[in-house]
């Protein structure tokens, strides 16, 4: 199925949207695979050991694709060499959900300074570039597993972040997937696009939904689905009347969101996402959510992978942590 290229303001195509979706329905099998298959080696990108000359890019640059896990630990400390392989194991056993890095306070004492680390063993995580305390000390695997899954939730849920799924068995080798064969809703997916081509907002939009009821994890049909819904809620905005709204009003969510829908199909990609992180930062409670929620919404019409929604992502860290 080859849909056809249509470009809408310079902001986002059909072949993007198909690529995209493949790609994540490509790391959701690699996942899948890794946990019916277990674990039997720890591949390079799963455990790093980090310094400070290697910090930018393994922890803070990584942190916005996958929550990044510290341990800090010493040859000398004994609970650092308890802690240490069970890290190690449920980094293998949740296969890519989570890097874990390790920093020998020894030898790099100015990520320990900046850190504030107290004592040793000592675990944090980076999300979008934002560190936050996990605990300290050996704590046990249950304990452990229960504070992973919540960071784990958390960066989906608050940033759109999830893990890069890996063969356990590729030792340092790039993530592979298997094929996607066709599927059953192929025929579906082409009508949708098909609609969205043609301008038919509404008919894309309830196609799009026929197919995410049979396949709620197509990934392709949800990124189409929050395209053609972009499109549908500023199909007959006056976008002078939107604008004006916005700039009278900085803490109504509701202007600031329709604003921003208008930025992004209009090609204003960063001033969309930094609109919306002002709204989060200037509101609370029902409308912070929803100004959240429809960023993550955004960064999904993009793409994960776009600086620009990389940037964003740090920026919403900042604002909510």
């Amino acid at each position: 199925m080859q849909p056809r290229n249509m470009s809408m303001s310079g902001v986002v195509d059909l072949a993007a949207v198909k690529a995209a979706g493949e790609a994540k329905q490509k790391a959701e099998q690699a996942r899948a695979a890794a946990a019916r298959n277990g674990v039997s080696a720890a591949p390079s990108r799963l455990v790093i050991d980090v310094d400070e000359a290697s910090f930018q890019q393994e922890v803070l640059q990584r942190s916005t694709e996958v929550p990044v896990v510290i341990d800090f630990w010493a040859e000398w400390c004994e609970p650092c060499k308890q802690l240490g392989p069970v890290l190690e194991r449920l980094a293998q056993e949740y296969a890519g959900r989570f890097v874990l890095t390790k920093i020998d306070v020894d030898a790099n004492q100015m990520l320990f300074q900046q850190f504030g680390v107290q004592g040793i063993p000592a675990v944090f995580a980076v999300v979008a570039g934002q560190p936050l305390p996990l605990f300290q000390g050996a704590a046990p695997e249950g304990q452990i597993r229960q504070v992973l899954d919540q960071l784990i939730a958390a960066a989906e849920q608050q940033f759109g972040i999830v893990g890069v799924p890996v063969d356990p068995d590729a030792q340092g080798a790039e993530p592979t997937a298997p094929a996607r064969p066709a599927g059953p809703h192929d025929g579906a997916l082409s009508a949708a696009h098909d609609a969205l081509d043609a301008g038919d907002l509404s008919g894309a939009v309830r196609a799009y939904q026929n197919v995410l009821v049979d396949d709620p994890g197509n990934a392709e049909a949800a990124l189409g689905l929050a395209q053609a819904q972009l499109l549908e809620r500023v199909q007959g905005m006056d976008p002078q009347a939107v604008r004006t709204a916005a700039a009278d009003r900085p803490t109504d969510a509701a202007a600031q969101l329709a604003a921003a829908d208008l930025d992004l199909v209009g090609g204003h990609v960063e001033d969309a996402f930094g609109r919306l992180v002002d709204t989060v930062r200037r509101t609370a409670g029902e409308d912070r959510e929803r100004a959240r929620l429809h960023l993550l919404e955004l960064f999904e019409v993009i793409g994960a992978d776009d600086p620009r929604v990389v940037t964003a992502r740090s920026a919403l860290a900042r604002v909510l942590f």
